[in-house]
C-alpha cells in the first residue's frame, strides 16, 4: 500500500510540474512573438557586443607592449583605437599631409590619404562638442552606427525574406568573425549603415535621398566607383525588363544622375589627393605602399593584383589556380536560389563590389576587412531553418572572431597581419 501511496504521490508531483513548464514554455513563446522586431536586434545587438568586448578584453590582458603602438596590457578604450584607427585619430587632429613622406629610394610611403575623411573629421566635430576624448568616443560612434546598421539591415531583407530569416542575417551580422570592427575606431561601421541606406533607398525607389547617402558613403569608405558600377548595371536591367518592370523616364534620368554621381564621387578623393600635394598619382602611390612589403614596388594594374597576391601566398602557379577555382565557385552561387531570391539591388551590389575589389586591391591580412561590404549576402546564408545549422554558424562565427583577433589585431613585436 505504502509503494502505491508513494508512486501515487509521485505521479501527481510530476502532473502538477508539466502544466508549469508548458506554461512557461508557452508564455516565453508568446512574449517573444509580441516583442516588437527592432526590440529582438537590439537584444540580439548588445549580446554580440559583450562577447567581442570579452574577445578584446582577453587579448588586451595578454597584448605585451610594442613600442610607438601599444602599452601592455592596454585598457579597452586604448585596444579599440589600434592600427587604421591611429591614422584616423591623426587625421582628425592635423588633416591629410600636402606633402607625400617618401623613403631613401624616393617612393611615396604609408600616409593618412589612404583613408577617407568623414569619419574622422564627424569624431571631431562630435568630440569637440562633447569633450569627450578620441579613444572614447570614435569606438562610441561605430556602436551606434552598428546597431543603425543591424535595424536598418534587417528592414531591407523583409523586403525578399520572412521574419526569422531576415532575423537570423542580422544575427550573423552581428556575430561575424569581423564583427570586432562594429566597436573600434574604424570608418567599417559607418560605411556599412551608408551602404545599407543606399540598397534600402533604391529598393525603395527614393532617388533624391540616394544622393547625399552617396556623396557621405564614398568619402567614408572607397565605395564610390562599385556602387557606380551597381547603379549602370541596375540601369541596363531596368531597361530590359521595362515590359515587366515598367521604367519612366523619370527613373531613367534619376538612375542614370545616381550613377554618374557616384562614379564622380569614386574619383573625388583621388582628386582633392592631387590637388593638395601636387602629385596626380598620390592616392594611387600611396595604396601601393601597403603591397611594397609582400611584392615590392610596382603599379596599379587592374585586375592583376589578386594573382600577384595568390601566387605570393600559395606559390606558381598553385596560387592562380586556386584563385581560378575560388571564383568559379562564387560565380556559381548566383545560381542558388538562396541568392536569387534576394532580389536584384543586392545581387548587383554583391558582383560590383566583387568586381572592384579583384580590380585595385592586393590580398593580405585586411582582406578580411574588406569583405564586409558583401555582408548583404547573409541573407542568403540565413535561409535554412534547421536550428543546428543556425547554431553551427554562430559557433563559427565565435571561433572565427577570436581567429581574426588572434591573427590581425593582437600585435607582436614583428606584426605583418594589420587587420
Amino acid at each position: 500500500m505504502s509503494v502505491s501511496v508513494a508512486s501515487a504521490t509521485g505521479s501527481s508531483a510530476k502532473l502538477a510540474v508539466m502544466p508549469t513548464v508548458e506554461t512557461l514554455r508557452r508564455d516565453v513563446t508568446i512574449r517573444y512573438r509580441l516583442t516588437p522586431w527592432w526590440l529582438r536586434i537590439v537584444i540580439i545587438f548588445i549580446a554580440s557586443r559583450i562577447v567581442s568586448t570579452s574577445l578584446l578584453l582577453y587579448f588586451a590582458s595578454r597584448q605585451v607592449p610594442v613600442m610607438g603602438w601599444v602599452s601592455g596590457a592596454p585598457s579597452l578604450a586604448e585596444y579599440s583605437t589600434l592600427w587604421d584607427g591611429q591614422w584616423y585619430w591623426r587625421i582628425a587632429l592635423y588633416g591629410y599631409p600636402s606633402e607625400l613622406p617618401v623613403d631613401g629610394a624616393g617612393l611615396v610611403t604609408e600616409n593618412a590619404w589612404a583613408f577617407m575623411p568623414v569619419f574622422p573629421f564627424l569624431v571631431r566635430g562630435l568630440s569637440l562638442i562633447t569633450t569627450v576624448p578620441w579613444p572614447i568616443l570614435a569606438p562610441t560612434v561605430s556602436v551606434i552606427f552598428g546597431l543603425a546598421t543591424a535595424l536598418l539591415f534587417y528592414r531591407l531583407l523583409r523586403s525578399y525574406l520572412d521574419c526569422s530569416q531576415a532575423l537570423f542575417a542580422v544575427a550573423l551580422y552581428c556575430f561575424a568573425p569581423i564583427s570586432p570592427l562594429l566597436q573600434v575606431s574604424y570608418a567599417e561601421s559607418m560605411g556599412a549603415f551608408l551602404l545599407t541606406l543606399m540598397l534600402w533607398l533604391l529598393v525603395r525607389r527614393r532617388y533624391a535621398l540616394m544622393v547625399p547617402t552617396i556623396m557621405l558613403m564614398a568619402l567614408t569608405r572607397p565605395m564610390g566607383l562599385a556602387c557606380a558600377l551597381t547603379l549602370g548595371l541596375w540601369w541596363v536591367f531596368r531597361w530590359l525588363r521595362r515590359a515587366v518592370d515598367p521604367f519612366p523616364v523619370r527613373e531613367m534620368l534619376a538612375g542614370a544622375g545616381l550613377a554618374v554621381l557616384s562614379g564622380v564621387m569614386g574619383f573625388l578623393w583621388p582628386g582633392i589627393a592631387w590637388i593638395v600635394t601636387g602629385s596626380l598619382t598620390a592616392y594611387t602611390d600611396t595604396e601601393l605602399a601597403w603591397r611594397r612589403p609582400y611584392i615590392g614596388e610596382g603599379h596599379l594594374v587592374p585586375f592583376t593584383a589578386w594573382f600577384q597576391g595568390a601566387n605570393w601566398w600559395f606559390g606558381v602557379p598553385l596560387g592562380s589556380i586556386l584563385l581560378i577555382v575560388l571564383l568559379a565557385l562564387v560565380v556559381a552561387a548566383f545560381w542558388l536560389p538562396q541568392m536569387r531570391r534576394l532580389g536584384l539591388e543586392l545581387r548587383l551590389w554583391t558582383v560590383s563590389y566583387g568586381l572592384y575589389l579583384l580590380a585595385v586591391f592586393f590580398p593580405q591580412s585586411s582582406t578580411f576587412r574588406l569583405l564586409m561590404p558583401f555582408f548583404p549576402v547573409l541573407g542568403a546564408i540565413a535561409q535554412p531553418r534547421s536550428r543546428l545549422y543556425r547554431a553551427a554558424l554562430i559557433l563559427l562565427c565565435l571561433v572565427g572572431q577570436w581567429a581574426w583577433l588572434s591573427i590581425a589585431w593582437w600585435i607582436d613585436d614583428a606584426d605583418w597581419t594589420p587587420p
